[in-house]
């Protein structure tokens, strides 16, 4: 590649789970360039996810979705403008021997554009003219890998070599004790937790709430697990109503974790539960061992990364479609209680061998 470069700038600015895949390349890069400088711009978000990383020198936030809808409301129209001209002004600040849009769309596109940078670098598989606003023609990549082995030969192709990392969610101690104590009243083990995480943003990756309520069911009394729903603020009404057709009383944390907290939960688990959705790629990049449920979407490209998890999915024809509206969602219907119970037991029975 040439000199090394002595500054960087990573651009992935969402979603959660895709800010997760890119934590490896990121210890790549701070393995191979170690004097350089590295910042990174994300979306508010998903910064917590890298908040607090040995590996990066300067995060700068984009509140885009916020700034959206604050220009639309007179009397914050004037403060949304200051602050995304103070956050181009932070873009702008410093120039770049490289600029990484790992994104490949418009939004993130536009930033690399308006980067001060020598040489700024996309993805082949980049949409809406992201490719317009690079130097150098766009690296090729092999769309159907993963999302995590796409971006670490993204740093083989920068002349990295790409063979130690680990791709953890940096934890604070304040975060340990936040769920330690929700742990000790709890009366809850690490060895007994099983965590579901039932929703997911798309209707077609949606499992049935009482299919749900079933399995956390059969778990609590022929497993002797404690169960413990995760999920967003937005997910606390439609988990309660899981709650209350329960037989036996779970626990529902929706809505009461930050990310990290949610990470050291998943760190803490025996297994995770879960359709295709961001907490998923969080509890596989803390260690934690992932049964997802696989409907409208390639596991093979986004699924949990890593070993000792499990993805159960139907083989239908039109699977995977990548469609957020469907009539008949029967990839997922046709998913049974008794096969994600029965692989959850091999995986804790496995697990516990």
């Amino acid at each position: 590649m040439g000199e090394s470069p002595k500054s960087i700038l990573i651009i992935k600015l969402s979603a959660i789970g895709d800010v997760v895949h890119t934590l490896p390349f990121l210890e790549v890069l701070r393995e191979n360039f170690p004097e350089a400088r590295l910042d990174w711009v994300v979306e508010e978000e998903s910064s917590q996810i890298i908040d607090g990383h040995k590996g990066i020198d300067n995060i700068i936030i984009s509140r885009r979705k916020s700034w959206q809808k604050r220009l639309l409301k007179g009397r914050e129209r004037t403060a949304a403008f200051k602050e995304i001209i103070q956050f181009l002004k932070e873009l702008r600040s410093r120039e770049y021997d490289l600029v990484v849009d790992l994104q490949g769309l418009f939004k993130s596109a536009i930033l690399a554009g308006l980067s001060k940078g020598k040489r700024k670098i996309g993805p082949h598989w980049g949409r809406e003219g992201s490719q317009l606003f690079v130097t150098e023609r766009p690296f090729f990549v092999d769309a159907d890998e993963h999302a995590v082995d796409k971006y670490l030969k993204v740093a083989e192709y920068l002349g990295c070599e790409k063979d130690s990392w680990k791709g953890h969610i940096p934890i604070r101690e304040s975060d340990k004790r936040s769920i330690d104590k929700v742990f000790h009243n709890k009366g809850i083990k690490d060895q007994s937790l099983v965590a579901i995480n039932p929703f997911a943003k798309w209707k077609t990756k949606l499992w049935e709430a009482e299919k749900f309520a079933a399995l956390a069911d059969r778990l609590q009394k022929e497993l002797a697990c404690h169960v413990v729903f995760t999920g967003s603020r937005q997910d606390r009404v439609e988990i309660d109503a899981i709650m209350d057709i329960l037989e036996k009383k779970a626990i529902n944390l929706a809505g009461k974790t930050t990310l990290k907290e949610l990470a050291y939960l998943y760190s803490k688990s025996r297994l995770l539960v879960t359709t295709d959705t961001g907490p998923m790629h969080i509890a596989a990049a803390m260690g934690c061992p992932v049964v997802a449920l696989f409907g409208p979407t390639a596991p093979w490209r986004t699924g949990p990364y890593g070993k000792n998890h499990r993805v159960i999915r139907d083989e239908l024809e039109c699977s995977p479609c990548f469609n957020k509206k469907c009539d008949h969602v029967s990839c997922m219907r046709n998913i049974t209680v008794d096969r994600v119970f029965d692989r959850v037991k091999e995986q804790i029975q496995g697990l516990g061998a």
